[in-house]
């Protein structure tokens, strides 16, 4: 294939991580990113999230964490609209909610492809690159030789254990989708 032959992306998986103040607005997450994006074929189990401070003000001192994967398959370039559809679920959640929480629920949407895990960001730093719309992206984990690996940026939690068998399966239904589709 010569240079200025440009390749296709392959469809990857989206992946969205939830925050949450509470298990049931942890649920309520979840029901709504069946509505809006369609059915979750994996979901984690839930952790406690102890990580940081950062989110204690808008989502309180005992949060959970939880990621879904969405069955159906995403071109990466559809990352930054996923985001800002997120933030609006956001949105609509914190009013549904109510509460003590100004943010009950945070969404943080991103996709895995056998080599990566990519989250997005409305925030930006030296590691991120933009991808319009306000939006940012990183390289937040990589899959190489059978394991996944951080870097300096990552963030703590994703740097640990806990996470990477929940990524590695849905990497694995991935693989099996992107199979099927041949």
């Amino acid at each position: 294939m010569l240079m200025w032959n440009l390749k296709k992306p392959e469809p990857v998986k989206l992946i969205i991580g939830i925050l949450a103040c509470n298990e049931n607005a942890l649920n309520a997450a979840v029901a709504l990113i069946n509505a809006k994006f369609g059915a979750c074929d994996l979901e984690s189990p839930v952790w406690p999230f102890h990580h940081t401070e950062y989110y204690a003000d808008e989502t309180g001192k005992e949060i959970v964490k939880k990621f879904v994967a969405v069955e159906k398959l995403i071109m990466p370039d559809e990352l930054a609209d996923l985001k800002l559809k997120t933030n609006k679920m956001e949105e609509k959640l914190a009013a549904k909610l109510g509460g003590q929480f100004s943010r009950p629920v945070n969404l943080d949407p991103g996709y895995i492809e056998p080599s990566k895990l990519v989250l997005a960001s409305a925030k930006n730093f030296s590691h991120r690159i933009y991808l319009g719309k306000k939006i940012w992206a990183e390289v937040t984990l990589v899959f190489s030789r059978g394991i996944w690996k951080g870097f300096e940026y990552t963030f703590p939690d994703h740097k640990e254990n806990r996470y990477h068998g929940f990524f590695s399966q849905v990497r694995e239904k991935l693989v099996l989708q992107l199979r099927e589709r041949i």
